[in-house]
């Protein structure tokens, strides 16, 4: 076996575990409006148990219904008519050998008040949340005493329908987490105060949970190694923490990082390495008996091995790896390490939670969608017929993967000389190399499943009128935006930077355009040049990206130099200058710059689609050439389009 430490059988508490994977809880928005577990979160569950994962953790369990949602559709372990459904969820994973513990949570004043339903935001003191901005009301004395009966009420709950232990979510800025921390517990009561005293809230939930369930009911609980915050908890008293919790019988300990005020220490963006956090697992390790879990940004089967090998923890913890390919653990089992569909640090799912809506994985287009798509719902009808996928970036492989699954005989035509498309430009910026490896695992995906690819070969009417298809998918990409201003010949395009046609260095640079493209074009000319300006014309840049994605490259562009121009429309191109307007003002300036990149990214190429739509009786449009996008766009509308036949 390629991964010994791996797939080294382990235990929790008096728990056996088939391997050394854990499925950490993330959010997902899937769970039923009635807190139920729904089907759609019981597949989900369930296709990462056949995936070959150890122990799952659930997404957060609520344990109060008026202060206590976390999530619009988010599990609830507050009354006993969940039980039914919990038990089909626990069945569904049990089935694999996989084991199962429900995450019980409060958010105390990381609680957005809209899903209240009008009820107020709770915490130990009033001390606000800077990322929620809403004024907390302090807990009586009596409503912490009760609250501590809710956690044990749901743990109850969870061993009554199954469920193999609980976790107790005591990190990320989260109610038990606030009572831990002096910044956030300012309380004069019993629960405030000393270290023992905001430790009693946490303490009496173990205690009762234990006395509720049994000493054979494993307790799990989440703590931080640090929270990255200016007044948070520092290393030493996150240590003295966990040796405090050993102190009470709790099964393992789950080791992360961060508040919602250092909401990038959570759910790291890519510009994050793996590892980067594993010193504050391996300090917690290396200071108590009990087996430790710890999440750190794990992409490769081999890292988690390595992290194993060093001693970092008994357990490693794969969520966003799960979300991405639900087989991760198979695959990294049978050595298959370049199949496994990686996580690339998007922060897709997160922006998608972040805006009240079910997550969606960008490189997986099944998440959540378990129930009606996945390889046992396709259709499988394609007898052998052709159809011609035009483009081979992420939609038209995404495309012809799902064509060739239902039976089809897709042909890919694509004019470049590999396969990616603007995949190709996407990892030449700093930190993208999991987009090469995501080129590399779809282009293995469909050498596996038999699709022709032929390469350096423009997919014109003509062309695609030779293969005699039965239907066509455009996925061709959108047409680069130029737009036609004074000057304008003298600028440069974003692909002839990333893809290395015109070389810029040690210059002064300015970069048209804010969004995605334009940002990491930026970011990639920061590190060779002397000063990189994006200008854009709205008063924020990268709005369609997660804030903790543009954050870290607007620091990567900044660190090096560089700077941001809002509000400024770009009007022209001189000698050694751009023009601009001031939209503030309304005055036009003319900046000093040695170079101009356009960045704007691309429009659709209707021009194509009316070409194409006019010689073919089927044409489905996907990707860039009919809705200019990121990635998670093109896989989506990829798959979906190899249904129109």
């Amino acid at each position: 076996m390629k991964y010994e430490k791996l797939f080294e059988k382990g235990k929790i508490g008096n728990l056996p575990i088939k391997n050394r994977i854990v499925m950490t809880a993330m959010g997902t928005g899937f769970a039923a409006a009635s807190g139920e577990a729904s089907e759609e979160i019981i597949r989900y569950y369930e296709e990462r148990a056949k995936g070959g994962v150890g122990l799952i953790i659930t997404e957060v369990c609520r344990v109060d219904e008026l202060s206590g949602i976390a999530q619009p559709c988010q599990l609830r372990g507050t009354d006993m008519n969940v039980i039914p459904s919990f038990t089909r969820l626990v069945d569904r994973v049990h089935a694999y050998g996989t084991k199962i513990f429900l995450q019980l949570q409060h958010p105390g004043n990381e609680a957005a008040p809209i899903t209240l339903h009008g009820n107020p935001v709770i915490a130990p003191s009033p001390v606000v949340n800077q990322v929620i901005g809403a004024m907390p009301r302090e807990m009586t004395t009596q409503e912490v005493e009760a609250m501590a009966g809710n956690f044990v009420k749901a743990a109850v709950i969870a061993k009554i329908s199954g469920f193999d232990g609980v976790e107790v979510h005591a990190a990320h800025g989260y109610l038990i987490n606030q009572f831990l921390s002096p910044h956030t517990n300012r309380r004069t009561d019993k629960y405030g105060g000393d270290f023992f005293n905001r430790m009693r809230f946490l303490s009496e939930i173990v205690v009762g949970i234990r006395f509720a369930c049994g000493p054979d009911f494993p307790i799990s609980v989440r703590i931080d190694g640090q929270e990255y915050t200016e007044y948070g908890m520092t290393e030493e008293e996150c240590l003295h923490i966990a040796r405090y919790l050993e102190s009470l019988n709790v099964a393992c300990l789950n080791v992360s990082c961060g508040t919602y005020e250092s909401g990038w220490s959570i759910i790291e963006p890519y510009t994050y390495p793996e590892g980067w956090r594993k010193h504050l697992a391996q300090n917690i390790k290396a200071s108590v008996h009990i087996p430790v879990i710890a999440t750190n940004t794990i992409k490769h089967p081999a890292f988690a091995e390595q992290l194993l090998e060093e001693g970092v923890s008994d357990f490693v913890g794969v969520g966003r790896g799960n979300l991405c390919d639900p087989q991760f653990a198979n695959k990294a089992k049978a050595g298959d390490d370049a199949r496994v569909r990686k996580c690339i640090g998007c922060m897709n799912c997160f922006k998608m939670a972040a805006a009240g809506r079910a997550i969606e994985c960008a490189v997986n287009p099944v998440l959540g969608r378990e129930t009606y798509r996945g390889d046992d719902k396709l259709v499988k009808d394609g007898a052998g017929r052709t159809v011609a996928v035009v483009g081979a970036g992420p939609a038209g492989l995404q495309a012809a993967i799902v064509l060739a699954k239902r039976g089809f005989h897709p042909v890919v035509l694509e004019k470049g000389a590999a396969v990616g498309g603007s995949l190709n430009l996407a990892d030449q910026p700093p930190h993208k190399q999991l987009i090469a490896e995501l080129i590399e695992t779809l282009r293995l995906e469909c050498e596996d499943l038999g699709v022709e690819i032929r390469l350096n070969t423009p997919g014109t009417v003509e062309t695609v009128k030779a293969l005699e298809p039965c239907g066509v998918i455009l996925a061709a990409g959108g047409v680069k935006i130029m737009p036609p201003v004074p000057g304008i010949e003298k600028a440069y395009s974003f692909d002839q930077v990333l893809t290395r046609q015109v070389t810029l260095s040690g210059k002064k640079i300015a970069v048209i355009g804010g969004g995605l493209t334009g940002l990491e074009t930026a970011a990639y000319l920061s590190e060779q040049n002397n000063e990189v300006t994006v200008i854009e014309m709205a008063a924020e840049v990268g709005t369609a990206m997660y804030r903790s994605v543009t954050a870290a490259v607007v620091r990567e562009i900044t660190d090096n130099g560089g700077h941001i121009l809002t509000g400024n429309l770009f009007k022209g191109v001189g000698d050694g200058t751009v023009i601009v307007n001031e939209l503030a003002t309304g005055f036009d300036v003319e900046y000093d710059f040695d170079a101009v990149v356009i960045a704007m990214g691309v429009r659709p190429d209707t021009e194509l689609i009316e070409a194409f739509e006019a010689a073919f009786d089927k044409v489905s449009v996907a990707g860039d050439t009919t809705h200019p996008g990121n990635i998670a766009d093109a896989t989506h509308s990829g798959y979906d389009a190899a249904f129109v036949f």
